[in-house]
């Protein structure tokens, strides 16, 4: 075992959790205990674990059903299945399933110690035999966070960035979905021609046709030249359509047509010439609610989602907060030709509270905001915004609407079952026609 390993304990029974965490914690082990399969999940989105041990039965949501999350979600993590009620075809169902070992309470202390040994031994071996190419990539210039939400992020980029397939980006507002598509083409073979990024939302529906595509001279009036589109600017390279979702159903016809024939008929001319460009997409809506609501092309959707990077936001990337705080002051600071300030633990603490609905462009203002109206090299609570403050004197959680809080309720369920509605249905108390409402509504 490496000092680095971390082990994460499940199990609905607050004296096992003890004993067990004793027990490891007794042997120089880092542990994490979770009451439940539900804050589990929240636990491994955020930290870092190589080690699963679960119980099997759990109210709600069964050790069975952790199992199946954590490999199908975490391939380079291992999973111990431990039960008071041990059976043959328990203990077969969880081997299928992945997990390395398959311990009846009572066990003692050794036994537990010697499980774990076994675990961490094959993932250990497993990572040296791994391929250099197959192994986490280095974050990408501009892409800051070691939260398992980021590596997963880090691979996807590490494994588009070669390909010339069309990616889709999504996330909500601030997380960085500009800068996850310049790493792809910054990585990628095209990174010494054009990068050209385009907001649609930004350009006037009477203009973008001519903005995307180009114009020939006299094609409409005022036409006095012809001239290039956003597409034919990046040949050879890559185009970014920001708030692709933001397009007229028109002007998704014309994007259809590009990315089947990777050609572009500009405006008032009668031929096409062929494109040899990349096509990166972002959104920060649910494409698939607006296709349901005939608002955006369901095949355009499928020609833009070949390869698909879901960027999490700030607040379920645990202290990757931290690891921002950090760069963002000692960025502005520099700019200023100063010292990066000190924060206090209470004022960190709150930071990392605080749950970002902006994500990490709120944070990138709050920091710069803060080094400019310093006024000591040292940062404490007083000194944060008046809404961090008051969310920091209440309970977590209370600043937030009714329906914000459903919305995340039901993500996280939807998540623990793998997506599967009717089982959602099921935990949440309501049928399969309430749940594909409050989809349509919320998520």
């Amino acid at each position: 075992m490496t000092p680095t390993d971390c082990i994460l304990v499940v199990d609905d029974s607050p004296d096992t959790l003890e004993v067990i965490q004793r027990n490891l914690r007794a042997r120089g082990r880092q542990v994490l205990a979770s009451p439940g399969v539900a804050e589990a999940l929240r636990v491994l989105a955020q930290t870092p674990v190589d080690l699963v041990i679960t119980d099997l039965k759990m109210p709600k949501i069964s050790g069975i059903e952790l199992v199946r999350h954590v490999r199908e979600n975490y391939p380079d993590m291992e999973v111990m299945m431990i039960t008071g009620y041990p059976s043959i075809e328990g203990a077969v169902d969880a081997v299928k399933l992945g997990a390395e070992d398959y311990l009846a309470k009572p066990f003692t202390d050794d036994e537990l110690s010697a499980a774990v040994e076994r675990a961490l031994d094959k993932l250990h071996a497993r990572r040296m035999a791994r391929p250099p190419a197959f192994r986490t990539p280095a974050a990408p210039a501009g892409l800051i966070g070691e939260s398992v939400a980021m590596r997963k992020v880090l691979g996807a980029i590490a494994k588009a960035a070669p390909t010339s397939a069309t990616v889709l980006i999504t996330g909500e507002s601030g997380t960085g979905k500009e800068l996850v598509a310049r790493a792809i083409h910054y990585s990628s073979p095209r990174a010494s021609a054009p990068f050209v990024p385009v907001n649609c939302a930004a350009i006037p529906e009477t203009l973008i046709e001519s903005e995307l595509f180009g114009y020939v001279k006299g094609a409409f009036t005022g036409a006095a030249e012809t001239r290039a589109g956003f597409f034919q600017t990046a040949e050879g390279g890559t185009i970014f359509l920001d708030e692709v979702s933001a397009t007229t159903m028109s002007m998704q016809v014309r994007l259809l047509r590009v990315l089947q024939d990777r050609s572009v008929c500009m405006l008032g001319s009668a031929r096409s010439r062929p494109v040899d460009i990349r096509v990166v997409a972002a959104t920060n809506k649910q494409l698939r609610a607006l296709i349901e609501k005939e608002a955006f092309r369901e095949d355009l959707f499928f020609r833009l989602n070949v390869l698909t990077i879901d960027l999490p936001p700030l607040r379920e990337r645990g202290d990757d907060v931290l690891l921002l705080i950090r760069h963002f002051a000692g960025f502005f600071a520099a700019e200023l030709g100063r010292a990066a300030p000190a924060f206090s633990d209470a004022a960190l603490d709150v930071l990392r509270r605080y749950r970002w609905p902006g994500n990490v462009r709120e944070l990138e203002n709050v920091l710069q905001r803060l080094v400019v109206m310093a006024e000591n090299d040292r940062i404490d609570v007083p000194d944060l915004p008046s809404l961090m403050r008051y969310s920091a004197a209440g309970s977590p959680g209370l600043d937030r609407t009714l329906a914000e809080v459903e919305t995340e309720h039901i993500r996280n369920v939807l998540a623990s079952v793998n997506g599967n509605r009717t089982r959602a249905a099921e935990i949440l108390g309501i049928d399969r026609k309430t749940l594909r409402q409050k989809l349509k509504e919320h998520i």
